[in-house]
């Protein structure tokens, strides 16, 4: 079987890997006579939605590099970075166009509430609002137009416990295998033109306030953090891609103005991308190269 798709149609059957998966899966599960025609049916199954999953994974790997896009920080305040391609890239991995994606979480100052700590045992979980970044705005990083948008899961219980991370595990993987949808969560996807696409996700359910079509400028405020989709505590994911397709685009660099606040002196301005563990503070009156006053 040739592992890489190569036109639309065996593209869009390779997207559907995750059918296979569950198939297979079931196939294994509800077999009661060991070794046999229904077990080997499974293990076939898996092995060709394991195929397709890691070729259109392998496809999505970035051909070449690309110059990275200076844009301005999709949020006001302070933060601290996660999960960023200045530390590793790929940041997360290469499928759903995650090469340089970037996770961030709101770090307010040291004399306010802190996060719930991450426990070993108890509580499992927690509710999301009990945490800085749920409902912190998220702003667009230049002029844009919205072409995908979701708004009605859940922002569910944080996985920050042992057990609740294995939980996490298996349910990235259960949703790995459905849509984009499923691991995003409630999220937005703008057209930045030129072919660059950005993506945020695991937004607060019900706080959008851009849909289909609208345009926004630099700066504007398109919805707020939450803790929906393949999550573990309310936090904002933000990648740019070279296409609206998630399942076949590819990651793109990016660059921010910021300054890092270590509780220290004052540093100066720095354009990048800050690296993991980094607390940083957006910078305003920026200009960006794509037209929008920051």
């Amino acid at each position: 079987m040739n592992s890489t798709p190569t036109t639309p149609l065996l593209t869009a059957l390779w997207k559907r890997h995750g059918l296979f998966f569950g198939a297979g899966t079931l196939c294994v599960l509800v077999n009661m006579r060991g070794i046999g025609p229904l077990w080997w049916t499974g293990v076939v199954l898996l092995s060709i939605g394991g195929t397709m999953r890691w070729s259109l994974a392998r496809q999505q790997r970035p051909p070449y590099e690309s110059p990275s896009i200076a844009l301005r920080v999709p949020v006001d305040g302070r933060w601290v970075a996660l999960n960023g391609p200045a530390t590793k890239v790929p940041s997360h991995t290469h499928s759903h166009a995650q090469t340089y994606a970037i996770d961030l979480k709101h770090a307010p100052p040291a004399d306010a509430p802190a996060d719930p700590a991450f426990r070993v045992l108890w509580p499992l979980g927690r509710r999301p609002q009990g945490y800085a970044t749920f409902g912190r705005p998220v702003l667009a990083p230049a002029d844009a137009v919205v072409v995908a948008t979701t708004a009605g899961q859940r922002d569910h219980l944080t996985r920050m416990s042992l057990p609740a991370f294995g939980f996490l595990y298996l349910e990235g993987f259960v949703r790995g295998l459905g849509w984009p949808r499923h691991i995003w969560g409630n999220h937005i996807l703008l057209d930045l033109g030129d072919g660059v696409y950005a993506g945020f996700a695991h937004l607060r359910r019900g706080s959008l306030q851009v849909a289909v079509g609208d345009r926004v400028r630099a700066g504007q405020k398109m919805a707020e953090c939450g803790n929906s989709g393949n999550s573990s505590e309310p936090h904002l994911h933000f990648q740019l891609m070279d296409g609206p397709d998630v399942m076949t685009a590819h990651g793109l660099p990016f660059t921010w103005d910021y300054r890092v606040d270590e509780g220290g002196a004052e540093a100066a301005p720095r354009t990048g991308v800050p690296k993991d563990g980094t607390f940083f503070v957006t910078l305003e009156n920026r200009t960006s190269p794509r037209g929008a006053d920051t």
